[in-house]
């Protein structure tokens, strides 16, 4: 969600979309909605209500500094996982010749 939202102002629709198109599959709202409302509440994000061009006004959301540093953090929290679990699974896991029963 933050590495989204670490684009520029957004609007939760347009955060489900980006989603969605990278393969992270649908967001419903009762689930995108809640989480956005936490990571206002814990000052990672902002949120600006802007009417809309025509239609209803939107809320955007943008990072705050607060919220570019966790998305900093779990960017390299995520990226130290995931090197991890590639060495892991591509290496051959010793056997010890006993029998596992």
């Amino acid at each position: 969600m933050l590495h989204v939202i670490a684009d520029g102002p957004t609007y939760g629709y347009a955060i489900a979309s980006a989603l969605a198109e990278a393969g992270l599959g649908a967001i419903k709202g009762g689930t995108l909605y809640p989480l956005l409302a936490r990571l206002e509440e814990a000052g990672l994000v902002t949120v600006e209500w802007r009417a809309g061009d025509g239609g209803p006004g939107r809320k955007f959301y943008d990072l705050t500094d607060a919220g570019r540093t966790e998305h900093q953090r779990q960017t390299a929290e995520w990226q130290a996982f995931t090197e991890v679990t590639t060495t892991f699974v591509s290496t051959a896991v010793p056997t010890s010749g006993k029998d596992p029963s």
